[in-house]
């Protein structure tokens, strides 16, 4: 017979202490009490709990300063605190100091049930995860992400343990060091998997369009708005949502995701029906979150609703293994696309790779190799081509890029259609050898001097 999962309920209030007894055990937990912070850290210390629920304020020794002790002796206990004042102050301090929650009186028994659950999953499956370690880093998924690093494999490694958990990540990183890409690996290495996988970027939209967005709308619930529309939450329902650039939300915008977060459930913008909603939230941002909150951009509450378990993707600099395997990846994929021979790099390409600092990161390097494709006329990719594509460490590009690529506003189909012209004038306008020289057949160019307006 399985054995009861065990609480300890601390509050100095007997008749709410005895109400929760009365609640919990019809739940089928097995109860142990206690009437203050002092006797719940004696309790823990004598026997094993796999929860605990506790007052923050307490006459003799408070919640938080019980919390404090018992996280000291025992980490891995989950601690739900409970508070009669809903200040912000008081539960992120707890949050801060370990709290798995928090929850509010008078409790909401509904609530109160799915916490415990979760609590309970959550800590169980910290242990299962430990365990399996090795296993699933050997069954995990890692799509097409690229990487041999030190850094990225200690990534993958902690993915790996997050990925199977319902625990909500934050993932940061610099811009185009592929957070999306991380988030992807972890919905699909989840038990979500089959579930829908919904990516939303916070800071490309309107403010005033992003509530909508988000929670959905009615009819006529501003104007414009002529049909009833679900938002991303309700569309993410049973998978996982990708915010990513979090930081951008306003603050009110902050306060409404952070209800969802605690309540699981969310109203349509100009309706009264309350949904619930069943997601994972997985949020990414390129800020420092801690110095956003300190400048009164950034909720407290929020950042450790969203810092369950934190990613940190290492920007390309500090991973400079990984940079001549992403490089020939690029090259290969854009070489198919654009229907060209290119086979590789030369050794001194290569090294003007490795020498970058990359301050656009893998996305900034697969922009340069996609340029190189299309520029090249050979069978592999040489310095003198990179140098037109890639600035100087002190910023200054060589004159002849400033005009073709050397910018991030010059499309690649200018920078293609210059090349095609370079190619033809430097091959005395013979259409075959310029054909030749570009790796593309003479149908090919005479397709894209049409698309060109050039004959």
């Amino acid at each position: 017979m399985k054995a009861k999962q065990s609480i300890l309920v601390t509050d100095d209030d007997l008749s709410h202490r005895t109400m929760l007894r009365t609640l919990l055990s019809g739940w089928g937990y097995a109860i142990t009490e206690a009437d203050d912070g002092g006797s719940a850290v004696e309790a823990t210390r004598r026997q094993p709990f796999d929860l605990i629920l506790m007052d923050i304020r307490m006459i003799k020794i408070s919640g938080l300063a019980a919390l404090s002790e018992i996280k000291a002796f025992n980490p891995s206990i989950p601690i739900v605190i409970m508070t009669a004042y809903a200040s912000v102050e008081t539960a992120v301090e707890a949050l801060k100091k370990g709290a798995y929650d928090y929850l509010t009186k008078p409790l909401d028994f509904d609530e109160l049930r799915l916490t415990l659950e979760r609590a309970m999953d959550h800590s169980h499956l910290k242990e299962e995860n430990r365990r399996l370690k090795e296993s699933l880093g050997e069954r995990f998924d890692r799509r097409n992400l690229i990487g041999r690093s030190i850094a990225m494999k200690r990534l993958l490694d902690t993915a790996a343990q997050v990925a199977p958990s319902e625990a909500t990540v934050l993932i940061t990183g610099e811009s185009g060091t592929g957070k999306e890409m991380i988030a992807g690996l972890i919905h699909y290495n989840s038990l979500r998997k089959d579930r829908p996988f919904i990516k939303f970027n916070c800071a490309a939209i309107t403010e005033t369009l992003l509530e909508s967005e988000l929670f959905g709308h009615e009819k006529g619930a501003f104007t414009g708005a002529n049909r009833r529309k679900e938002g991303k939450f309700r569309q993410a329902d049973g998978g996982s949502l990708f915010l990513d650039e979090v930081s951008e939300m306003s603050l009110g915008m902050q306060v409404k995701i952070l209800r969802v977060l605690q309540e699981r459930e969310l109203t349509r913008v100009g309706g009264e029906e309350v949904l619930q909603v069943d997601v994972r939230l997985i949020a990414a941002t390129n800020r420092n979150l801690l110095k956003e909150i300190e400048a009164g951009r950034f909720r407290e509450d929020l950042f450790y609703r969203l810092n369950v378990v934190t990613l940190h993707v290492p920007p390309l600099r500090e991973r400079l293994e990984d940079i001549p395997l992403l490089a020939q990846e690029f090259l290969t994929r854009f070489a198919e696309k654009n229907h060209k021979a290119i086979q590789g790099f030369t050794p001194q390409a290569m090294d003007r790779l490795l020498r970058r600092p990359w301050p656009g990161n893998v996305r900034e390097l697969m922009n340069a190799v996609e340029r190189g494709v299309v520029l090249s006329p050979g069978e592999v990719l040489d310095e003198t081509e990179l140098s037109l594509l890639l600035p100087e460490q002190n910023g200054a590009a060589p004159p002849a890029a400033r005009n073709i690529a050397g910018a991030e506003a010059t499309s690649l189909e200018a920078v293609e259609r210059e090349t095609i012209l370079r190619t033809l004038e430097a091959a005395g306008g013979n259409k075959s050898e310029a054909a030749r020289r570009l790796g593309i057949t003479r149908r090919t160019l005479h397709q894209k001097l049409r698309k060109y307006e050039m004959m």
